[in-house]
């Protein structure tokens, strides 16, 4: 086979490189540069926390996410580049003020885990307990939920590693490549076999519909905190998160604007990240602020993931949102099974749609 890949993000990189190790012959045609920063996987906390994203997203997201869980470690055994990826599970914590929030969002993930059983159930924690799991938070919190099994990536080493083994595997990387599906005839003499448009928002002329959906990451590195999972922290407002990274870098996101817009950051989000760091540990005061990322999330009007065949041998993948570390790994295998001609079990199982243009 000979496919040509549109977008070199997390889904161009992904596919590349898993048709690139099967023998295909691969070509990969990206706008920008090879340091992936028109992706907004690059501004990314890379959570894999399917029962925790439960709170916010339908079904078939939590499916994929559970099955991505289990399929990224044998995902990254396949590169050269060891990447961060730790399984410690989610702790869930809150202020006495917004308990009221929490006594909520634990029902709700109650029953979405007894919707889900093969989801391990959130584990409630006293201040003993918050002790015990987390020792940088003791005495901080009276309660929490611990939930079991959930885990992250080191987005940044991961989007490296993927180029590494592209480049090793003699994939023919064209960077500042504008290309569209118009510019391509796949099957016919001369031109690839398959078509895989993997852009975001950069394919919003081809699919009516996508939105991009702002959101704003810091990153700090912080030497006087340590925590061994990632922290979401309830809030009234929106669920905030800290996720720890290998050299006590950390990072802290929630927004979400209705907007591409790609301005930096407002001081007013800032300020609120910040504020709720420190109150999850006053280490972070003394943190240094490394980076405030701005990236749109290409959104799809349900907020669900899809694929598209735009004719018998193009294919879209697309949709991400905010979950696409989550779901990456099940929209690839559904993507490689449908460029194998294999029945659509995954992504019907899933409840992935596939749409014909």
């Amino acid at each position: 086979m000979h496919a040509v890949i549109l977008g070199a993000g997390l889904m161009g990189r992904l596919l590349a490189h898993a048709l690139a190790q099967q023998g295909h012959r691969v070509e990969v045609h990206e706008a920008r540069g090879p340091d992936a920063t028109g992706s907004a996987a690059r501004v990314a906390a890379a959570m894999l926390a399917p029962l925790a994203e439960s709170a916010i997203t339908e079904l078939p997201v939590v499916r994929m996410g559970q099955y991505g869980l289990g399929r990224w470690p044998e995902l990254l055994a396949t590169l050269a580049q060891p990447v961060f990826f730790q399984q410690n599970g989610t702790l869930v914590v809150w202020h006495r003020q917004d308990a009221a929030e929490a006594r909520r969002l634990g029902q709700q993930l109650q029953q979405n885990q007894q919707q889900l059983p093969t989801l391990a159930a959130p584990l409630p924690l006293d201040a003993a307990g918050m002790g015990a799991q987390e020792a940088g938070l003791a005495g901080r919190f009276s309660q929490g939920l611990l939930l079991p099994g959930e885990g992250q990536l080191d987005n940044r080493q991961l989007l490296q590693a993927l180029l590494d083994s592209l480049q090793a595997q003699g994939v023919a990387l064209h960077w500042h490549s504008h290309r569209t599906p118009a510019d391509f005839e796949p099957g016919r003499a001369g031109q690839p076999d398959w078509l895989i448009d993997c852009r975001g928002l950069g394919a919003r002329p081809q699919w009516a519909g996508l939105r991009g959906v702002r959101g704003e990451v810091l990153r700090l590195h912080a030497p006087d905190v340590t925590l061994t999972r990632p922290v979401r922290l309830v809030h009234p407002r929106y669920p905030i998160y800290i996720a720890p990274k290998p050299d006590h870098v950390f990072v802290v996101g929630a927004t979400e604007i209705e907007t591409d817009d790609l301005s930096p950051a407002s001081v007013r989000s800032t300020l609120e990240l910040l504020s709720a760091a420190y109150s999850v540990h006053p280490g972070f005061g003394e943190a240094r602020l490394l980076e405030v990322g701005v990236q749109a999330r290409p959104t799809l009007p349900d907020n669900l993931p899809a694929l598209r065949q735009l004719g018998p041998r193009t294919l879209q993948v697309n949709g991400l949102y905010r979950h696409g570390f989550l779901i990456a790994p099940a929209l690839l295998d559904a993507t490689l099974a449908l460029l194998h001609g294999e029945p659509a079990q995954l992504a019907q199982g899933w409840g992935l749609p596939i749409h014909t243009d």
